[in-house]
């Protein structure tokens, strides 16, 4: 079965609809804090000891106190959730459960004594579901007051989890003149306190990840005003789902939650093992790892297999990933870019193999790709087969191919399995990919890379044929990239068209500084353009600065005098 074909499970079946609430207040001094709960310790509940915002299930009676809102409509209310209808079940439900765990009460008008009333002789009873939240608006004459909220996120219980909720978000100001006091039952204790001191390790703060999200996100406004206007000018709030991964090693984070033996970590969307964790495991087993580490053998799908050299570094992040490609029937592996020479690796990759390697592939020959391909061919036998380099530059190992590779070429790896070659220049002038049908994929080798942009290098490297190859690339009829560095990457034409837009707005940068700064020099215009970038960072940066003017110059649009570089009028 290809990528991509396998039935994927629904995200939203077997979760229980919930909302929470996030109460601000502005802060003596400046800045925001927020209301947090220490939820407590039950035997079985994953979020025992968890500080939390409130929150909890709706409840079929929320829907009943509709006509006690004040600010929101059940239309507005839907239409902002992006549901239907029954959005304002969502606002009842979390001012309901706020009132029930924290003693706020979210309602108009509130007198002491309506409070005092509302604490003695409902709250325990909306607890144990005896009374109703509309119930209790009647009885005291209240609306439910929404007018001071917001709506912000969406956020579901992962996949794999036996109890799993669909949970939406609000942020509110403080109701004047109330105090917050624990339940304790589902609240343990309660604490006012600001977001960086609750994100900080050394508050001991126990914090889910949506927490910790919702946290940052507060934590960038220094007023409740300015966080409920934030909220109101949000888009449409898309839904966050977490995945389990596999539990780490001592010492080893996986994902974006350390995890410890025997307790699953969490990937979020926009971690790098996202997209990868959610096409291992649809079921939320927890066995994908959300972590890449050297020698771990990941098998990707029944045709491919992918080891990771144990060269990590600034250029190879967590380092050179190598793929073992074959036909399960024929039991015959092609390997591509066999990585550093290191005999480590080698091992690893001739261990991690089903059968014999019979072909290696490079997708270039860059030494972290390429260069431990003239031993691993002498201790299998197998045939290198790429592109020869226009010139062997300082990145490069010597390279003679066995078989020379141009693009277009289909090479046969069972009945009915081939790789399609495809000469994708950019990054280097002899870089190439290759496309499985099979499984709807493209090991793109350093054209595309995770969490970041490839360096065009001239004179080999060339931003006008990386350009082009981007095109290309958002051309075919994939649903997967496995790149050189990095997990799986979903969304093939979206990447890159997102790093072929990122490019461009780089050239744009250039151009603009040219026009303000007049005549420059390489070195000034890459601290102007570049600038946004680590320092750390700039003489990797200068080579695609050059590359870009490489090409703007080629244009005409940039012309270089003295050292000096000034935009053609």
């Amino acid at each position: 079965m290809a990528m991509g074909e396998a039935d994927r499970p629904n995200p939203l079946s077997g979760t229980r609809q919930a909302a929470s609430v996030v109460v601000l207040r502005d802060r003596d001094g400046g800045g925001v804090e927020t209301l947090m709960l220490r939820r407590a310790q039950r035997a079985g509940d994953f979020r025992s000891g968890v500080a939390v915002f409130p929150g909890g299930a709706l409840s079929a009676s929320d829907r009943q106190a509709h006509a006690h809102v004040r600010g929101w409509t059940d239309a507005e209310a839907s239409a902002r959730l992006g549901v239907p209808q029954g959005g304002l079940d969502y606002v009842v439900a979390a001012a309901r459960e706020c009132f029930e765990e924290v003693g706020l009460l979210f309602a108009t008008p509130v007198t002491p004594e309506l409070l005092a009333r509302a604490h003695n002789e409902w709250r325990s009873g909306l607890q144990r579901g005896e009374h109703d939240i509309s119930a209790l608006c009647a009885a005291l004459g209240l609306s439910l007051d929404g007018t001071d909220w917001g709506y912000i996120s969406h956020w579901v219980t992962p996949i794999g989890l036996p109890k799993r909720f669909d949970t939406r978000f609000f942020v509110a100001r403080a109701p004047a003149g109330q105090e917050a006091v624990a339940d304790a039952q589902e609240a343990e204790s309660i604490l006012w306190i600001t977001p960086k001191a609750a994100l900080d390790p050394a508050s001991g703060l126990m914090l889910l990840p949506v927490t910790q999200t919702l946290l940052r996100w507060v934590q960038q406004h220094d007023t409740v005003d300015a966080a409920l206007a934030a909220a109101r000018a949000l888009p449409a709030v898309p839904m966050t789902l977490p995945r389990l991964v596999r539990s780490a090693p001592t010492g080893e984070t996986s994902g974006t939650i350390q995890s410890t033996a025997g307790t699953p970590g969490v990937v979020l969307p926009g971690d790098g093992a996202y997209d990868e964790v959610g096409w291992l495991d649809p079921e939320g087993r927890g066995d994908a790892w959300g972590t890449l580490v050297p020698g771990r053998v990941v098998r990707l799908s029944p045709r491919i297999l992918r080891v990771t050299a144990p060269n990590p570094g600034v250029m190879t992040g967590a380092g050179t990933n190598s793929y073992l490609v074959g036909d399960p029937t024929v039991n015959r592996w092609t390997l591509i870019d066999p990585g550093p020479n290191d005999p480590a690796h080698r091992g690893a990759l001739l261990a991690a193999a089903p059968g014999p390697i019979d072909r290696i592939l490079l997708t270039h020959t860059h030494l972290d790709h390429a260069d431990g391909a003239a031993a691993l061919a002498e201790a299998t036998g197998a045939p290198v087969c790429g592109r020869r380099p226009p010139q062997i530059g300082p990145d490069d190992t010597p390279f003679a191919p066995d078989h020379e590779l141009f693009g277009g070429e289909r090479l046969e790896l069972g009945p009915g399995v081939t790789l399609e070659v495809l000469h994708t220049p950019g990054h280097a002038a002899n870089h190439l990919a290759f496309q499985l049908a099979a499984d709807r994929l493209l090991f793109v080798g350093d054209h595309l890379m995770q969490g970041g942009t490839v360096v065009i290098a001239p004179p080999d490297g060339d931003m006008t044929d990386y350009l082009a190859s981007l095109d290309h690339v958002a051309t075919l009829d994939i649903d997967w990239l496995a790149p050189g560095h990095g997990f799986l990457m979903a969304h093939p034409a979206a990447v890159a068209q997102g790093v072929r837009r990122h490019r461009l707005l780089r050239e744009a940068r250039i151009l603009d500084a040219l026009r303000t700064l007049g005549p420059i020099t390489e070195d000034a215009l890459l601290a102007a353009v570049y600038a946004d970038t680590p320092v750390a960072l700039h003489p990797v940066a200068r080579w695609s600065l050059q590359a870009h003017l490489t090409r703007l110059m080629r244009n005409g649009l940039v012309h270089e005098h003295d050292a000096r570089y000034v935009i053609v009028a």
